[in-house]
């Protein structure tokens, strides 16, 4: 009997990615940088709306997306992306200005990198982005109720902007300090988020501030 070829760990390892770039040259160099890096490159993209139709049909493991793209930039495309649970997004940029970088972010992408960038920055930034995304995924996946998912999501975002305020965390901070707070002393994250935004920062007693 013929057994089954064996799948080798490292392959079932490597992540699959999506990439739109509107520049070819940049898109091919950036194909090839991460394939030498051990990334599985499944799909190519000139512009967002494409981008979305290769990220639904392919599912990958990861999408980078440029910000200038015809017919729709790499924000709104990570905006439906991440809106729709597909894979982190990482948003590459030419420009480095703080409110790009808070735009990106508001539409969901877990991480950014400022072109031109060096190879030792990719890798960084695609972990950062799977790391971030993996943990939303699974806290999302805690509160099942819809009507509750959708009030805790809010109440997160209010104590977001309040954490960022007075500790000067980033939101990927904030949104991890929330986290840890409702497991360090075994509350929701709703409750941790409605206290922070009642009380503040002090009114949570033990939590650990760092």
């Amino acid at each position: 009997m013929t057994q089954p070829a064996e799948t080798s760990p490292a392959a079932a390892d490597v992540r699959r990615v999506v990439i739109a770039e509107d520049e070819a040259l940049i898109r091919m160099d950036l194909a090839e940088m991460l394939g030498e890096e051990g990334y599985d490159v499944v799909g190519q993209a000139a512009d967002g709306q494409r981008a979305i139709e290769l990220a639904r049909e392919l599912r990958p493991d990861l999408v980078i997306l440029d910000v200038k793209m015809p017919r729709l930039d790499g924000i709104a495309a990570a905006e439906v992306i991440a809106g729709e649970r597909i894979a982190p997004v990482v948003i590459l940029t030419a420009f480095a200005q703080r409110e790009l970088v808070a735009r990106a972010r508001d539409a969901g992408a877990m991480a950014y990198l400022v072109k031109p960038f060096q190879r030792g920055d990719l890798v960084p930034a695609i972990e950062m982005a799977v790391s971030r995304f993996a943990e939303i995924t699974v806290l999302e996946r805690e509160v099942s109720d819809l009507q509750e998912s959708l009030a805790t999501r809010k109440s997160v975002d209010r104590a977001k902007g309040v954490l960022q305020a007075q500790l000067g965390l980033s939101e990927p901070d904030a949104f991890r300090w929330i986290q840890k707070t409702a497991m360090d002393l075994r509350l929701s994250m709703k409750q941790v988020a409605d206290g922070v935004v009642e009380h503040g920062v002090a009114g949570l007693g033990g939590a650990d501030q760092g």
